[in-house]
C-alpha cells in the first residue's frame, strides 16, 4: 500500500494579497482580488454565501472576480496547486444598499466613505436601551468609530451603538466617523438624553475649555510650571466631560485667534472654563494676560485684557463662567493707561478663581519635570469633587493657606456672583442641534513601513497638547541580516523647513509620557510644535542605521512621511486672521533618538504617506550605547522637593 507524501514546508501556498469588504449601491460594479503566491502553477475559484447557504460560483477561476452588486453576500477564493494543497482567503462581506439619496455616491467617487444613514436624536428612560445606527458605502468598506461631547468611546467601534443599561451620564452629543484608506467622513451630530434633564437640580448644554500655558518668553523670564498644569488640568476637565484645547506659548495674535474660536463655540446653557497659566498682571481689578511675544516693558495694549473675555462670555448666555488665573497680580508700570471695559451684566453665573491675592506673586515649584504651580498642586485635589464650583475652589483656598512654603506670600482669592449650586460635575443636556465638535481635530494614524532591508518600523502621533505632536518610532522587526540598529526623525535638510529646531521641555515631556501611558521602549521621538503656525506640509525623514553582518559595513537607509497641513493645525485653519504676516512665522521643532526611552501607550490615529529615500554606505562602527532615559529621581518623596521657600520661585513680573 503507497502513502501518499505530503508536500515539503516551502512548497506551502501564501496568500499574498486577500480581498477587501466593501459596501457599495445596487448596480455598482467592482472587482474582488485575490493573490497568492506558490511552487507550482496556481488554481482559483471563488464561492459565494447567502443565507447560510455556500455555493460555488461557476466560472470564477481567476484571481479576480468582477461583480455588479444585487444583493449583501459573502465571497471567498480557494487556491490550489498541482500537490493538491489548498488554502482560503478571508471571508469578505460585499455589502449592497438598495435605499439611497439620489447624487449618492457622487460623481468620479474613488470609494471613500460616503455617509447615507445619520443617527437620530432620542430620549431614553433611565435603565433602558439605547442604540444608535448610522451607514457609510466605501470601497474598502468603511470602520467605524463613536464619540460621545467630543471623546472617542474606546469599545464602540460598529455601525450600531449599543447601551443595554442607559444612565444619565450618557446624555450629550454622540456623532461616529466613518474611515477608510481613501479618507473620512463623519454623520451628522445628535443630541440625546437620559431621563428627565428636570429631575436633575442643575444641567449643562455643553462644556467648554481653553487651556492656554505660556512658558517660552521672547524677553521675560521663562517658567517651567505652565506645561505641566496645563497637561493636568486638560486630564481632569476632560474627566468631567469638557471638550478641551490645550494650547502652548501663543503669541498675541494666536491668543486672541484662541479665545475669538473659544467664544464662538459658547451657547445658551453652556459651562465654560477659562485657564491662563503664564506671566501676568492686575491694576485696579484688571487682570492682564502676558503673550509670549510681549516687549519689555510692557503695557496693555501689548496684552490680553481677562475682563473683556469674560465680557464676550456672559454675551453668549452661559450658565457657568469659570476664569482660573494661575498668575501674578503685582502693576508695575503706573504711567500706562486702563483698558477700556465696560461693567458685566448682573447674571450671576461668574467664578473667578485667581492663584494670588490683589498685588501678590503667584508661586510655581520649580523641578525640572516635576514643576507646578502652587495652585495647580491643590485644584487638581479637589476639581473632580461633586460640589458647587465655589465650595471646591475654597477647599483648595484652604489647603493653599495651609502650604508652608508659600506662607505670607501667596493666599488664593476667590471672587463670584453664583447665585446657583453649578458644579463642575453636573450632568450635560444638550439643547437642539448637537454642539460643533471642540478639541479634537483629524487624528493622526499609526503607520508601519518597510526600509529596503527588510526591517519593519511603527509611526505613531501623538498629541499631548492641541498645538505640539510627538512623532514616535519603534522598530518593529528587525532581519536577520542586519544588527546594532539605530532610527533617527529628523527633517531633511533639503526640503524647506517649517519647523526649527530648538530647546524643548523635553524632561517634562519625558515625564507627561511616563506618567500616562504604560512602559514601552521607543526608538526615537520627534516633537513638532507651534502647530498653528504651519502653513504648508511638514516633511519628516526617517533613517535607519545599522551594520550589515556580511560585509561588517555600517549603511543607513531612509523613508520620508509627509504630514499634511491640514492634520496638523486644523484648530487654528478655521480661524480667519487679520495680519497676513502671522502666517510666515516658522513652527518650531526638535528631535530626539531614544535607546531606552520612557513609557508611552499610542491610541491615535492619523494619516501619513510613505516614499521610500535612499541607502548608503558608511565606515563601520559600533553605535553609541548612550541612552536618553531620564533618571530616575533622587527624591524619595515628591512632597518634599520644595523643602525651602527658596525652592518656590515667583512668576514674577520684571520691569
Amino acid at each position: 500500500m503507497s502513502l501518499g507524501v505530503a508536500a515539503p514546508a516551502e512548497r506551502a501556498i501564501v496568500i499574498t494579497e486577500q480581498p477587501v469588504s466593501v459596501s457599495v449601491p445596487l448596480g455598482y460594479s467592482f472587482t474582488l482580488r485575490c493573490r497568492a503566491e506558490g511552487q507550482t502553477l496556481l488554481q482559483y475559484q471563488w464561492f459565494c454565501q447567502y443565507q447560510s447557504v455556500c455555493n460555488q460560483i461557476p466560472g470564477a477561476t481567476k484571481q479576480d472576480l468582477p461583480i455588479t452588486a444585487q444583493q449583501t453576500q459573502l465571497y471567498t477564493c480557494r487556491i490550489n496547486d498541482l500537490y493538491k494543497n489548498a488554502v482560503f482567503s478571508d471571508w469578505v462581506k460585499v455589502e449592497v444598499h438598495h435605499c439611497i439619496a439620489r447624487g449618492l455616491p457622487p460623481r468620479l467617487w474613488q470609494g471613500e466613505p460616503v455617509i447615507i444613514l445619520n443617527p437620530t436624536e432620542q430620549r431614553v428612560d433611565v435603565g433602558k436601551p439605547l442604540q444608535l445606527q448610522c451607514a457609510a458605502m466605501g470601497v474598502p468598506a468603511p470602520s467605524y468609530q463613536w464619540y460621545q461631547n467630543g471623546n472617542l468611546l474606546e469599545h464602540q467601534k460598529k455601525k450600531k451603538l449599543w447601551i443595554s443599561h442607559a444612565k444619565v451620564s450618557d446624555s450629550g452629543t454622540y456623532l461616529c466617523c466613518a474611515s477608510n484608506c481613501h479618507g473620512e467622513h463623519w454623520t451628522d451630530a445628535v443630541d440625546i438624553r437620559v431621563g428627565t434633564c428636570r429631575s436633575e437640580k442643575f444641567f449643562a448644554t455643553g462644556k467648554i475649555a481653553l487651556l492656554v500655558g505660556n512658558n517660552h518668553y521672547q524677553h521675560h523670564p521663562n517658567l517651567m510650571a505652565p506645561i505641566m498644569d496645563v497637561f493636568e488640568l486638560s486630564l481632569l476637565l476632560e474627566q468631567l466631560g469638557f471638550q478641551v484645547v490645550s494650547l502652548l506659548d501663543l503669541n498675541k495674535t494666536e491668543m486672541e485667534a484662541a479665545v475669538s474660536r473659544f467664544l464662538e463655540l459658547l451657547g445658551k446653557g453652556v459651562y465654560a472654563i477659562f485657564y491662563y497659566a503664564g506671566h501676568g498682571y492686575e491694576h485696579l481689578g484688571r487682570n492682564y494676560m502676558v503673550p509670549v511675544d510681549a516687549p519689555q516693558p510692557y503695557a496693555p495694549e501689548n496684552c490680553i485684557s481677562v475682563q473683556r473675555i469674560l465680557q464676550r462670555m456672559q454675551q453668549q448666555q452661559t450658565a457657568l463662567n469659570l476664569i482660573l488665573l494661575d498668575t501674578c497680580r503685582k502693576w508695575y508700570n503706573s504711567e500706562c493707561a486702563l483698558s477700556q471695559v465696560q461693567p458685566l451684566e448682573p447674571w450671576g453665573n461668574t467664578v473667578y478663581g485667581y492663584a494670588t491675592s490683589e498685588d501678590a506673586e503667584a508661586y510655581e515649584l520649580q523641578d525640572g519635570e516635576f514643576s507646578s504651580g502652587i495652585f495647580m498642586k491643590y485644584l487638581k485635589k479637589h476639581i473632580l469633587q461633586e460640589k458647587k464650583v465655589t465650595h471646591m475652589l475654597e477647599d483648595v483656598l484652604e489647603d493653599i493657606g495651609q502650604d508652608p512654603l508659600v506662607t505670607g506670600k501667596q493666599v488664593m482669592e476667590i471672587k463670584h456672583t453664583l447665585k446657583e449650586a453649578r458644579s463642575l460635575t453636573d450632568p450635560i443636556c444638550p439643547l437642539g442641534a448637537g454642539a460643533e465638535r471642540w478639541g479634537h481635530s483629524h487624528e493622526l494614524l499609526s503607520k508601519l513601513v518597510t526600509f529596503p532591508c527588510g526591517a519593519r518600523v511603527e509611526l505613531r502621533f501623538h498629541q499631548l497638547f492641541s498645538n505640539l505632536i510627538y512623532v514616535c518610532s519603534k522598530l518593529q522587526c528587525s532581519p536577520a541580516h542586519i544588527a546594532d540598529t539605530r532610527l533617527l526623525l529628523c527633517q531633511p535638510t533639503e526640503m524647506d523647513s517649517v519647523a526649527v529646531p530648538k530647546e524643548s521641555h523635553w524632561d517634562q515631556i519625558k515625564s507627561l509620557l511616563s506618567s500616562v501611558y504604560k512602559q514601552e521602549e521607543l526608538d526615537c521621538v520627534f516633537q513638532l510644535c507651534g502647530l498653528q503656525k504651519i502653513q504648508t506640509d511638514v516633511v519628516l525623514q526617517l533613517d535607519l542605521h545599522y551594520t550589515q553582518l556580511s560585509t561588517k559595513q555600517r549603511i543607513c537607509e531612509s523613508l520620508q512621511t509627509t504630514l499634511q497641513k491640514s492634520l496638523l493645525g486644523q484648530f487654528f485653519s478655521q480661524m480667519n486672521y487679520s495680519q497676513p504676516n502671522y502666517w510666515r512665522t516658522p513652527a518650531c521643532a526638535s528631535g530626539v533618538c531614544l535607546q531606552d526611552a520612557v513609557a508611552l501607550r499610542m491610541d491615535l490615529k492619523g494619516q501619513a504617506s510613505m516614499r521610500t529615500g535612499f541607502g548608503h554606505s558608511l565606515p563601520s562602527s559600533n553605535p553609541s550605547n548612550s541612552s536618553s532615559e531620564p533618571e530616575e529621581n533622587d527624591e524619595s518623596d515628591l512632597s518634599d522637593l520644595c523643602s525651602a521657600l527658596l525652592r518656590a520661585s515667583p512668576r514674577q513680573d520684571y520691569p
